[in-house]
C-alpha cells in the first residue's frame, strides 16, 4: 500500500503561482511513477502531469505545457506540481496518484490515490 497526502492549494487570482505537494508513504517512492490529475465539477478526471520512478521522463496535458512543472524528491518522498500562470479553468480537486516505474496518461492505470487538494483561480 501507498499512502499519499496533497497539501497547497488555495484560493488565487489568475496569473498568480501555487507549489502542490504530494508526501508518500508505506511502499517504496522510489520505485513508483507519480502522477498529477484534476477534476472540476461536472467534468471527467484529466491528467495533468506525470514523472517516472527516476525522473528521468516527464508528461504533460496540452492545457498545462509551459505553465506546470512536475518534479520530485525521493529523499523526502514528495511529488510537487509548480502552478505558474494560473487560469480560472485550472480549477478543481488536484489529485496525486502512483503506479510503478513509468508515466502513465491515463487515471486507470494509476493503483493509488490521495484525497485531493482543491484549486480555485479567480478571474
Amino acid at each position: 500500500q501507498v499512502q499519499l497526502v496533497e497539501s497547497g492549494g488555495g484560493l488565487v487570482q489568475a496569473g498568480d503561482s501555487l507549489r502542490l505537494a504530494c508526501a508518500a508513504s508505506g511502499r517504496t517512492f522510489n520505485n513508483y511513477a507519480m502522477g498529477w490529475f484534476r477534476q472540476a465539477p461536472g467534468k471527467e478526471r484529466e491528467f495533468v502531469a506525470a514523472i517516472s520512478w527516476g525522473s528521468a521522463s516527464t508528461d504533460y496535458g496540452d492545457s498545462v505545457k509551459g505553465r506546470f512543472t512536475i518534479s520530485r524528491d525521493n529523499s523526502k518522498n514528495t511529488v510537487y506540481l509548480q502552478m505558474n500562470s494560473l487560469k480560472p479553468e485550472d480549477t478543481g480537486a488536484y489529485y496525486c496518484a502512483a503506479r510503478p516505474f513509468y508515466v502513465a496518461t491515463k487515471y486507470h492505470e494509476y493503483e493509488y490515490w490521495g484525497q485531493g487538494t482543491q484549486v480555485t483561480v479567480s478571474s
